[in-house]
């Protein structure tokens, strides 16, 4: 059960930065069962990790993807097109755990603007975007 003072959503977040510990027991128990072989949990790790892969199958709770903006957001004034953006990019993590920062210059984002989200934040915002999905991804992998 988490302190008073931490958020349900944080929780749910911290639970699904899985360890590296836990991760090494899914693949033991995976091959143990005969559900993959080897060779496949291999190239499951080269593609980022049993975690990883994981998360691409079950997503990621929306309070805990909600919650991976919420330095971003804090303290701004965003545009309509800023928030469905950011929504848009929420829904994604929500359904399939991870995202590729090159999806942000592709459609459905660059119906809002043909340069994607270049069109929509300023560098410095773009920057910080795309930290926070590597950071997301990252924390899936590990």
């Amino acid at each position: 059960m988490p302190p008073p003072s931490t958020s349900r959503a944080q929780s749910n977040f911290r639970f699904r930065c899985y360890r590296t510990p836990d991760i090494s027991e899914l693949e033991r128990i995976f091959t143990e069962a005969g559900l993959e072989s080897a060779e496949a949990l291999e190239s499951i790790r080269e593609g980022g990790g049993l975690g990883l892969f994981v998360r691409s199958l079950i997503g990621l709770e929306r309070a805990a993807a909600k919650l991976a903006f919420d330095g971003f957001i804090q303290g701004r004034t965003l545009t309509a097109h800023q928030i469905e953006f950011l929504d848009m990019m929420i829904d994604h993590l929500t359904a399939r755990g991870a995202m590729d920062p090159r999806l942000l210059y592709e459609s459905p984002f660059t119906d809002f603007d043909p340069m994607g989200v270049e069109g929509v934040f300023p560098e410095g915002d773009v920057v910080q975007l795309i930290q926070i999905l590597h950071d997301v991804q990252g924390r899936a992998a590990a």
